[in-house]
């Protein structure tokens, strides 16, 4: 039967099928991408971003892996970043959801790819376990024969973020530490000192936390990097 011999009611349905396919192949693509302004930077690869309903949406940075914020850089990473893209009106290319419920993503500022920036600045390591991009790896090496940033260190100090982690939840000491938990000369704001205590069961409240966090060098109150250390305390 051709399209002129077909009932009218046929044809509107076939149209109405096709509008509802395009309606859902528009979603989809909406849903790929994010688009609004950084209002905090978490750490080196961890960034929030407040959409057009207001809706804050933590993302991870895809491929990359930055110092964890007690790691030698660590504390210059999540600057690097801050200056790429705190403030700045950035766009998100989704890769997916992690375990903590973030989005991981690559994050442009402008023509800016701030996940590569990273790397060319020596700020992060390329993420072995998670890149499907060679070129990071390309522009990892240039930073490193370079001497930018974190590869100005010396080698010992150099120790990839997913290693500190592993050795961190195994409780083992990290080759080239280059701080120490201050002494605990008296008690600090809130009452609190650096003494005994390791673990998020030991610590009263989230303030302790944040403490023995901040104060202490205790890094593996923050299992997963995101500079919230206890969650169960500080959620």
């Amino acid at each position: 039967m051709s399209a002129a011999n077909k009932p009218a009611w046929c044809l509107s349905l076939a149209r109405l099928s096709l509008l509802l396919l395009l309606m859902v192949l528009a979603q989809v693509a909406a849903a790929a991408e994010i688009t609004g302004r950084v209002v905090g930077i978490t750490d080196g690869d961890t960034l929030i971003v407040l959409g057009a309903l207001q809706q804050q949406t933590k993302v991870r940075l895809a491929e990359i892996d930055a110092p964890e914020a007690h790691q030698p850089y660590g504390a210059r990473a999540k600057r690097t970043l801050s200056d790429l893209a705190f403030g700045k009106s950035v766009r998100i290319v989704e890769q997916g959801t992690d375990r903590y419920g973030r989005t991981i993503g690559h994050v442009y500022a402008g023509s800016v790819d701030v996940n590569a920036e990273m790397i060319r600045q020596g700020a992060a390591w390329v993420y072995r376990q998670y890149n499907r991009d060679a070129s990071l790896l390309h522009i990892e090496q240039e930073a490193r024969e370079a001497r930018r940033g974190l590869w100005a260190l010396p080698e010992a100090q150099r120790t990839p973020p997913w290693e500190w982690r592993a050795a961190e939840r195994g409780g083992q000491s990290h080759a080239a530490t280059p701080f120490s938990a201050p002494a605990a000369s008296g008690p600090a704001a809130g009452g609190f000192t650096c003494d005994a205590k390791r673990y998020c069961r030991e610590m009263t409240n989230c303030a302790e936390a944040r403490f023995y966090l901040s104060q202490c060098g205790l890094s593996r109150l923050d299992g997963d990097g995101d500079g919230i250390p206890c969650e169960r305390l500080c959620r």
